[in-house]
């Protein structure tokens, strides 16, 4: 099998599983979003450690954690993909998955504006055209819903803004989410243990099922992330930015069809109004990949 479809697999694999997660979380019940965050960042440690030793990863971890710069932002990644883990899991267990859906879906032109504040990166026509589409969108869904959509602007703002940070160090996959995880490890084990000592832990006190179910949280969180880490190496950002947006339709369509939210036509338009957005960005983007690579197949003139 070419490394292509390896990387196109990949990534369905890993927005497949993002895909089915509003079935997931409440499985985690009774146990609170803080609870199931903790425990995310607890197992998914111990697995990544674990894989690290099977794979002799632990020199890679060794050269981020001595290199300061590294480490700064790794750990500001940490707080902000904890942040997104928890509003995602409130937003679930609440009874806001198509929102949360929404978040996703605005996720990459939230990253093209971060890329011109950050970056200052130029936005071609189109580009610009889009953010304008999906600025229009959340005032649409603002007026309906009597509020801005808290939930889907922090889920795409804080994803955004990891994305960011794990844009600015080049570290591999694995040895990444280790040290990601490991700087929030002692917060989580101290949330576990609070919650324990107060008899509001679910863990150990809803058989061992639940137990089980809490501890698979660390599978469900690293597979994903190194599936997407594989993806990413493989094949052209053009398409794994295509692929992304399995996710958001998986749970919208759980949202809508398993979970009943409401799609009433205001709402409906609002999500109408970002699909057009990213329509006219995926559109822009597929046209400057086809140009960039006919750009790089074209020889170069003579005495250049």
């Amino acid at each position: 099998m070419d490394e292509r479809r390896v990387g196109v697999l990949a990534g369905l694999g890993a927005y497949s599983l993002w895909g089915v997660f509003p079935l997931y979380f409440p499985l985690l019940e009774p146990a609170g979003g803080l609870e199931i965050v903790a425990h995310r960042i607890v197992w998914s440690l111990l697995f990544v450690g674990l894989l690290l030793s099977v794979r002799r990863g632990w020199g890679q971890v060794r050269r981020v954690v001595g290199d300061r710069r590294a480490l700064l932002v790794l750990a500001a990644a940490a707080v902000l993909i904890a942040a997104n883990w928890l509003v995602y899991v409130y937003a679930v267990n609440s009874g806001h998955v198509v929102e949360a859906s929404l978040g996703y879906f605005i996720n990459p032109l939230v990253s093209v504006v971060l890329g011109v504040v950050v970056f200052r990166e130029r936005l071609r026509r189109l580009q610009w055209v889009a953010v304008g589409t999906a600025v229009v969108a959340v005032v649409v869904l603002t007026v309906d819903h009597g509020s801005p959509p808290w939930i889907a602007l922090a889920l795409a703002l804080s994803f955004g803004l990891y994305g960011l940070m794990k844009k600015l160090v080049r570290v591999e996959a694995a040895p990444g989410l280790f040290v990601e995880t490991a700087v929030v490890f002692v917060p989580a084990l101290v949330v576990i243990g609070f919650l324990q000592a107060d008899g509001q832990a679910a863990f150990g006190h809803d058989g061992a099922g639940h137990a089980l179910l809490l501890v698979s949280s660390g599978l469900a969180t690293a597979v994903p992330l190194l599936l997407f880490a594989a993806a990413t190496r493989r094949v052209p950002l053009s398409t794994v930015g295509l692929l992304q947006y399995v996710t958001p339709l998986m749970q919208l369509s759980i949202g809508v069809f398993v979970y009943d939210e409401p799609m009433p036509p205001a709402r409906l338009a609002g999500f109408a109004i970002v699909w057009l957005a990213l329509a006219v960005f995926t559109v822009d983007s597929l046209r400057q990949a086809r140009t960039n690579r006919r750009a790089a197949a074209d020889p170069l003139p003579a005495g250049i």
